[in-house]
């Protein structure tokens, strides 16, 4: 049993360089200090990004992403957009990757001059480090999906913690996966401040009801790239779609069910809180739109 994110070994990764602060490092280099604010607070924010037949997907949403999160948290990330962007290609390039790589960028505020919170401690350097790994999803899911059960951790508002921010601290999610696999489940599926359903722990949340594709309003979920792209692939597709506040009964009842991210795309889901759902998977609609996601991608590359 595994989440979304489930992936096979590779081997490559053993030798893959990764990128450490302007320096192209091999894995057992890849030190930070005990001191490094992302260690002691989780004081950061990251993006992933997906390699696509040589192409970075999306690359200019993600970075609209991590700079804006960086704002959110005033933290100065001494790059520039196209800094940023020479580094991830340049870590790409010296490990000769092509395709099937995701890669997890990460900037905390640097090492402090003590284990506290207070970000007026730290040295004012931020750490920066891009890994690149050789992973693409188990094949298998495709057709195994994932169990989903719905957990008592809710997602918050913007003014208590923005789940908007992809931000280190993860705890809160990590408390409502364990739920999930305490329940038997693959991830965790959380509702709202209301009740309503939001998000699942580590991906955004849809589900079918007679042809329609629905989702939350987006207010109290992740702010995500793959989200953003069903949306639309759903608007030019003239899929039917509705954004609103619907009681986790309705998501129960549902004829079919994904989530998505960057890592995964569109990962089927086969049963909610205990009721399997009755189609074959991928269902007939998280099947058209994988497809749509997919010829996506290829434009995005050039292709």
């Amino acid at each position: 049993m595994a989440g979304s994110q489930d992936f096979a070994a590779d081997p490559r990764n053993a030798n893959a360089l990764i990128w450490l602060n302007g320096r192209l490092v091999p894995r057992d280099a890849a030190k930070v200090s005990v001191f490094d604010a992302g260690f002691v607070v989780g004081d950061g924010v990251w993006e992933g990004l997906r390699l696509h037949r040589g192409r970075l997907l999306f690359l200019e949403t993600h970075l609209d992403r991590l700079y804006q999160g960086a704002d959110a948290i005033a933290l100065d990330i001494g790059m520039s957009r196209a800094q940023m962007a020479d580094a991830l290609d340049e870590l790409i390039r010296a490990n000769r990757m092509e395709d099937g790589v995701h890669l997890r960028l990460m900037v905390t505020r640097g090492e402090k001059t003590g284990a506290n919170q207070d970000p007026r401690n730290a040295l004012g350097v931020p750490t920066v480090v891009i890994l690149a790994e050789w992973k693409v999803p188990s094949p298998s899911i495709v057709t195994r999906g994932l169990k989903l059960a719905t957990v008592g951790i809710r997602c918050t508002p913007a003014h208590m913690f923005d789940m908007r921010l992809n931000s280190h601290s993860r705890l809160n999610l990590i408390i409502a996966l364990n739920e999930a696999i305490r329940a038997g489940a693959d991830e965790a599926l959380m509702l709202d401040p209301d009740g309503f359903v939001s998000s699942c722990n580590a991906t955004n949340f849809f589900w079918v009801k007679d042809g329609e594709v629905r989702t939350s309003t987006g207010e109290y979920c992740f702010n995500g790239v793959t989200r953003a792209n069903v949306i639309a692939l759903c608007g030019e597709a003239k899929i039917p779609l509705a954004l609103g506040d619907y009681p986790v009964e309705d998501a129960r009842g549902a004829d079919e069910a994904f989530v998505t991210g960057t890592f995964g795309g569109l990962t089927p889901v086969r049963e909610i809180d205990g009721r399997t759902l009755p189609h074959a998977l991928p269902g007939p609609r998280t099947a058209e739109l994988r497809a749509l996601y997919e010829a996506l991608k290829d434009r995005n590359a050039g292709l």
